[in-house]
């Protein structure tokens, strides 16, 4: 199924082709593409070079980890996800390791790091799905993170399958057009929610 944005601008080719899937198929995805999205978010930018960003990775039929991420996602996630080959938990750590200071800015680097992961997953044919619908606590206490540590969300990551493999309410979400806000409406100058004329006179 193709849902490339629809841009008059001259994106890259991933960020075009980047969506949020429901519907997975149930092909394993290999260990060598894996290896490389998680390099990928090696390489993403953080302050002071923290790299704050820590990864879980269960692969469904491997171990008890998919399974403990999966019983900690909302049911809603449930519903779809139970096809997902590759579920993760994305999570940062709140202080910096030089000094012990708070970490202001771990969140936006993790955050960072996941679209590190969801262009490299479209690079090799992969799609990712970012999850905030998820019992952090729960997901922190089947793992044993560390009190330094937040479990911000889960990501499904495989292969596109039919929409028809969904049922029929998330099928409809799954066929929907891609829509997003104006460039005009999210990019200011001068003041507050003022159309930049820089930009767009």
């Amino acid at each position: 199924m193709n849902k490339e944005a629809i841009t008059n601008i001259d994106l890259l080719k991933v960020i075009k082709k980047r969506w949020s899937p429901r519907a997975f198929s149930e092909r394993p995805v290999e260990k060598e593409k894996l290896i490389e999205i998680f390099e990928a978010a090696r390489w993403s930018a953080s302050g002071y070079n923290e790299q704050p960003w820590r990864f879980i990775v269960g692969i469904k039929g491997t171990g008890t980890t998919w399974q403990k991420i999966y019983n900690s996602l909302m049911e809603a996630n449930q519903l779809w996800c139970y096809r997902t080959p590759v579920l993760v938990l994305l999570i940062g750590k709140k202080t910096f390791s030089h000094d012990n200071s708070v970490n202001h800015w771990y969140q936006y680097d993790v955050g960072q790091a996941a679209a590190y992961i969801s262009m490299q997953a479209i690079k090799n044919e992969l799609y990712a799905h970012q999850l905030g619908g998820l019992n952090t606590k729960e997901a922190a206490k089947s793992f044993d993170i560390p009190d330094d540590y937040e479990v911000f969300t889960a990501m499904a990551i495989g292969y596109l399958d039919s929409p028809d493999v969904l049922a029929d309410n998330l099928k409809e979400m799954e066929l929907k057009s891609r829509t997003r806000k104006k460039l005009d409406e999210i990019v200011f100058s001068d003041k507050w929610n003022s159309k930049s004329e820089i930009l767009f006179s």
